[in-house]
């Protein structure tokens, strides 16, 4: 098992983000153990649902 900070660094984003995806439960195989979380060693990083794919409109530019 791996710490936040642990997982943060291996995925290259913050300690507060982990803590987040714990607390939303999309990490499979978390646990809260005293204020710490605890992360599967073989957990892998959730999609970012924040971007989404569009269709570009004809005429349309990026």
């Amino acid at each position: 098992m791996y710490s936040s900070p642990e997982v943060a660094k291996k995925w290259g984003i913050s300690e507060r983000r982990v803590q987040k995806l714990c607390e939303e439960n999309r990490i499979p195989g978390v646990v809260r153990f005293s204020r710490m979380w605890l992360i599967p060693k073989d957990a892998e990083k959730p999609a970012d649902g924040r971007h989404t794919r569009r269709k570009m409109k004809d005429g349309e530019n990026n």
